[in-house]
């Protein structure tokens, strides 16, 4: 069974995405706000709203595959943000059909939950 996700801080983020890419880890973050995502957004997120995450599942778990750390938001974090990154599909899919992924032993892929949301990332 999966681990919770942790929170992470948009101190923390911030700090891995000012890093040169060939200086940091493999990152993703998904936004998965709906018509709220108007008004900005953070730097190379993707947008996977929640209303599509049914449909988009195949194709995400296809995206982060391979990436050593996946950050999941919405407005606040309380809710649909980690809704998403506790589905056991974006968790566990990947770990069962490639042997890559949170629940396999010997990898390093984390999913996190941005703590606040892009209402506490746009606060700094």
């Amino acid at each position: 069974m999966s681990s919770p996700p942790s929170y992470m801080t948009r101190e923390d983020l911030s700090a891995f995405l000012l890093k040169p890419v060939t200086a940091r880890p493999s990152i993703a973050v998904i936004d998965v706000r709906d018509d709220d995502h108007v008004g900005g957004h953070i730097f190379s997120s993707a947008h996977v709203p929640s209303s599509t995450l049914d449909h988009k599942i195949p194709e995400l778990v296809r995206t982060l595959s391979g990436k050593d750390i996946v950050i999941f938001h919405c407005a606040l974090s309380q809710q649909r943000g980690p809704t998403a990154a506790r589905r056991p599909e974006t968790r566990d899919v990947e770990a069962e059909k490639t042997g890559y992924g949170p629940d396999v032993e010997g990898t390093k892929q984390k999913i996190y939950i941005l703590d606040g949301g892009f209402v506490k990332w746009q606060e700094k």
